[in-house]
């Protein structure tokens, strides 16, 4: 078995007209809900053998905010990423760790909850994590897998999910 823990970035700074995409940061909501799923993470108690993240701006400075550690491997390919991309990622990334937590983007890291759950294996966390996979979004799969190299579709339980907003209500939905 192994355990896959998926990161969204926190909230980013749309104020940031003058910077590409890549390198917009986070605004300071952003940064509140980062250390505040950072803290919730580190108390949550898994232990992260390895981190690999995207080098987009607004995730760096989600883990920066969020101090986990290890520090994290920068992949390209996580940049706004498919479930393909993603899932190859990990097969190729995971090496020997046990636990392995992704720092990235929606759409890819929501639709791996779909990706990763089979029907047999949804159950109340999945029906929070299907509906939105909010920014700063913290969700832990255990995988029926030996090795990362076997990820498939499928293969996944969703024993773990954490917004900002279920820790502090401030951080809930602006309307």
């Amino acid at each position: 078995m192994k355990i896959l823990g998926l990161l969204r970035h926190a909230k980013s700074d749309w104020g940031q007209s003058d910077k590409r995409d890549f390198d917009r940061g986070l605004n300071t909501r952003g940064q509140k809900g980062a250390r505040l799923i950072g803290q919730h993470i580190r108390n949550h108690g898994i232990k992260w053998d390895k981190i690999v993240a995207s080098p987009a701006e607004r995730v760096k400075l989600t883990l920066q905010e969020a101090a986990i550690g290890p520090e994290p491997e920068w992949d390209r390919r996580l940049y706004l990423a498919s479930t393909e991309s993603i899932c190859d990622v990990v097969r190729e990334d995971g090496g020997d760790a046990n636990t392995l937590l992704l720092a990235g983007h929606n759409p890819g890291f929501g639709d791996m909850v779909f990706e990763l759950v089979s029907p047999k294996n949804e159950n109340a966390l999945f029906d929070e994590a299907k509906v939105k996979f909010p920014t700063a979004a913290y969700a832990v799969f255990e995988l029926d897998i030996e090795e990362w190299s076997d990820l498939k579709e499928g293969c996944g339980r969703l024993i773990h999910f954490a917004r900002p907003r279920d820790l502090d209500d401030e951080l809930g939905p602006e309307y």
